[in-house]
This record gives structure tokens, sequence and C-alpha cells, in this order.
């Protein structure tokens, strides 16, 4: 369902290039109304600071592998996102990972000797180009308008939720909290084999109850019990995203589900 293989690229990014006055002066940014780079999506990339508000809308997962990543699911078999139609319009009025939002833009190392990130764009996207009305992302002098100022914070208020969120992802794996998960989903009470859906990791209950009392107080005391709570309330929705799958037509024939594969 949710591992994390070694892409070239991020998921939905087809190229990345810097960002630069000299070469997008002219450059400028549009609304779009579609968000076709979603379209067959099942799992996106999430920080612990989008948890609370995510888990009302998606079951948060981690992603197989010794870098687990926590991914919010937007349909259980790869290629079904629920959320969005052919078209990659978002029907629903559901909470919008950062991940999502901060496409085409991303904070990127342009050399691979240096901790320095650069502001870089994918300039395949629709919403980027040297269009006649739109945001400029430079004014006159080479400088960085407002609006491109503003995408600037927010990836590099990103990048620091992606360290939380490693810091997070780390604590676990070092009281070994994680484990595989399973879930089997049934069509009807009396249908005999039902849906597996494997290929995650999920925090094991039983482990986290047998943790010592002063770990569970500073993680109380520091954020990270709501955090726990809120991917484990999560996983409930697993069930919604089915049900939403089988009203679209999107549940494979029945058998059993391995694991998908999600672009990093």
């Amino acid at each position: 369902m949710a591992s994390a293989p070694q892409p070239s690229l991020p998921l939905f990014y087809k190229d990345l290039m810097p960002l630069n006055s000299r070469d997008h002066a002219n450059m400028k940014s549009k609304s779009i109304e579609t968000a076709p780079w979603l379209i067959g999506q099942h799992a996106v990339p999430l920080t612990t600071d989008e948890f609370i508000q995510a888990q009302r809308d998606f079951p948060i997962v981690f992603s197989l592998g010794d870098s687990p990543l926590p991914l919010a699911l937007m349909g259980l078999n790869e290629g079904v996102n629920t959320f969005v139609d052919d078209e990659g319009r978002v029907n629903d009025p559901i909470y919008i990972p950062a991940y999502i939002r901060r496409y085409p833009f991303m904070l990127a190392k342009l050399s691979p000797d240096t901790d320095e990130l650069s502001l870089c764009f994918d300039p395949t996207s629709d919403s980027l180009g040297d269009f006649e009305d739109g945001n400029p992302l430079f004014e006159a002098e080479g400088k960085l308008t407002q609006s491109t100022s503003d995408i600037l914070s927010f990836c590099e208020r990103f990048e620091e939720a992606g360290a939380r969120t490693k810091s997070f992802v780390d604590e676990l794996k070092k009281h070994d909290l994680l484990m595989e998960g399973e879930i089997a989903i049934s069509q009807s009470e009396n249908q005999e084999n039902p849906y597996i859906y494997r290929g995650f990791q999920m925090i094991n209950q039983e482990k986290l109850r047998e943790l010592r009392g002063d770990i569970l107080r500073t993680w109380n005391q520091n954020g990270i019990l709501p955090l726990i709570s809120a991917h484990l309330f999560s996983l409930d929705l697993m069930r919604v995203i089915f049900a939403r799958q089988m009203e679209q037509g999107k549940v494979p024939p029945l058998e059993p589900l391995m694991a998908n594969q999600l672009p990093n």
C-alpha cells in the first residue's frame, strides 16, 4: 500500500529548476482550478504539524522501509485517489496537505556538497509561465515580489515541519513502536474472503501500553502523545476510504493486496 522507493525526483515533480531573476524575470504564477498531478495518487506525504487536521479526513499511516514517512491515504489501492476526479478537481471540502499546496515549488540542494537550499520549481507546471495575467515572481529590479516571498516562507516552514516529523519518527523507531500493518475489510457481513490491505506501518499499541511512565509523561509534555492518538484514531477511516472506492467503482477484483509503491 505505501512503500517508499527512491526515484530521482520527489512525488508530483517531473522536473526541477532553480528560480532566478535572470532567466525568470517575466514569469508569473496563476491560480488553476484542477490539480492533474493528484490524479491517481493514493498516498501523500504528511508532516506531524498536520496530523490533527488531516486525521479528520484521511487515514494516517507510515511507509515501509528504514526511513518511514507519515502518509495521508487518499485511496487504499495504488492509482486510486477517491477525492480527485478524472480532471484533477478536488470535489470535497477536505484538508489539503502542505506537500500538495507547495507544488510546483520546493526547496532543494543545488549541489550535494552543500547544505544550502534554493527555491526551485517544476517548469512543466501549468500554473507558471510568461502569462499576460497573473502574479509576477519578481519585481522590476529583480527582487522577489511579496507573493514569491510568501511562497519561499511557506517552503521554509515546510522544511522545518519535515525536521520535526523526522524527530517524531526517530522517537517511534527508538522505542520500536512501528509494526507492519494489516486491515481486513468485507463488503458485507456474509463475505467469507475480505479484502486484505498490507504494505504500511502503524504504531504497535501493545508496545505503546508497555512504555515506562516517565517516557509517556515526557511525550505528553512535548506533544508526541496527541500525534500518536491522531494516527491511531485516523485508522478507522480506512473503511470510509474503502466505501468511497466502492461507490466510485474503484475496488479491484477480490484478491490478496500486497504493498503498492508510493513515489517519494
